[in-house]
């Protein structure tokens, strides 16, 4: 069987919240990624545009892959789709396109994901069926409930965090160091060019605009908690809302030689994993399992893990049951830093992945993310 490799990958800076990206549409930031990744080949070659993305009720325009690859001036030819797994929508995205690369189905796909929480639109119920005709945000979490849905299910992800928080009595101040490390390393990585060629301006944004390297565990320790009075889980030990795109260059052996391209990583596993909604940061660890044992490997072979960082909380607990050293993980700044626009998460994760492996010469590494509503997806991939 064909194998999938990586080419190469590109990302926007990741703006904050109504900061430096909230006047560009989403499709436009996928736009300068995919625009990006094809402008060294001829894109006739390019097999389809596969990009996840959770929030396409608005200027997604449901179908934010075909888009972008319309407004990147792709041939009209080359289709697009796109995924929504939530948060780990941008990595299924990539799974999806190696897939079909293994398979035959293509041999060049350009893979990855965006979001604009900005700009995420507002939504109501149709006048019929008569219902209470509230505006909706659709930025985050749960929206328009089903009521047959049990009530510990449909918690906020803040208040499933800090169940989580309770069940593993992971400390506050071990939270709050954990998110202060994530800031100095990506600061760091910026500082020492690891982002250089990791990442395409847009607009007047150069670099990640969350970083905040200069803060203290003691400034960390006076903030208030936000989802319980008597909680753990505070601004800062999460993850923010943020806007950004990915995108993953992928494509067979064959197309490589074509392109004249090393490969720089192969996917080696993959697998999804769910549990209780409410325990969805914990379901990484079974994923991640599941996608070392398909690539044929155990932890002791793993030499770096990217693990998106939508809590501090659950990525220590995701760490501990996996029983990895703590240093090999997110070892260039993780989202708690860099930032969570969720379609664009999993695109990223497997390029800093791809690139720390490189730097590090390590042959073995694991990407994973939670999910929303209980779920999880990790891949591995293995240095070229």
């Amino acid at each position: 069987m064909p194998a999938a490799y990586v080419y190469r990958s590109l990302r926007t800076p990741f703006g904050r919240f109504n900061g430096a990206l909230a006047d560009v549409r989403p499709d436009d930031l996928a736009a300068q990624v995919v625009r990006e990744l094809a402008r060294p080949f001829d894109p006739e070659i390019l097999d389809e545009v596969v990009l996840g993305n959770a929030n396409g009720a608005g200027e997604d325009n449901r179908n934010v892959a075909r888009m972008a690859g319309l407004l990147a001036g792709l041939p009209t030819s080359i289709p697009g789709t796109t995924v929504n797994r939530l948060c780990g929508s941008g990595l299924d995205a990539v799974m999806m396109a190696s897939r079909s690369i293994e398979t035959g189905d293509a041999d060049l796909v350009i893979a990855g994901g965006v979001e604009s929480m900005t700009r995420a639109p507002w939504v109501m119920m149709k006048p019929a069926p008569a219902r209470d005709a509230a505006l909706v945000s659709t930025t985050l979490g749960w929206r328009l409930v089903n009521q047959d849905m049990p009530a510990e299910w449909t918690v906020s992800l803040g208040e499933a965090n800090e169940q989580l928080q309770k069940k593993f009595s992971i400390s506050r101040e071990r939270q709050d160091a954990f998110a202060l490390r994530s800031h100095r390393l990506a600061q760091q990585a910026w500082d020492e060019g690891f982002y250089d060629e990791l990442v395409t301006p847009v607009a007047s944004l150069v670099k990640d605009e969350g970083i905040r390297a200069s803060s203290t565990l003691e400034k960390l320790a006076t903030l208030k908690p936000v989802f319980r009075p008597d909680g753990t889980i505070t601004a800062a030990n999460a993850s923010p809302l943020n806007d950004g795109a990915s995108g993953v260059l992928l494509g067979s052996e064959s197309a490589g030689e074509q392109l004249g391209l090393t490969p720089q990583a192969r996917i080696a596993g993959r697998a999804a994993h769910a549990l209780d909604p409410q325990m969805f940061g914990y379901a990484p660890v079974a994923a991640a399992e599941k996608a070392l044992a398909r690539a044929g490997i155990g932890w002791k072979d793993v030499g770096a893990v990217e693990l998106n960082e939508a809590f501090a909380v659950q990525s220590l607990a995701c760490i501990d049951a996996w029983g990895v050293d703590p240093e090999i993980v997110n070892v260039r700044g993780g989202a708690i830093a860099i930032g969570h626009p969720l379609g664009a998460s999993g695109g990223r994760l497997i390029g800093t992945l791809a690139a720390v492996l490189a730097e590090r010469g390590e042959r073995w590494g694991v990407a994973a993310i939670c999910i929303g509503v209980g779920q999880a997806l990790a891949v591995v991939l293995e240095n070229r």
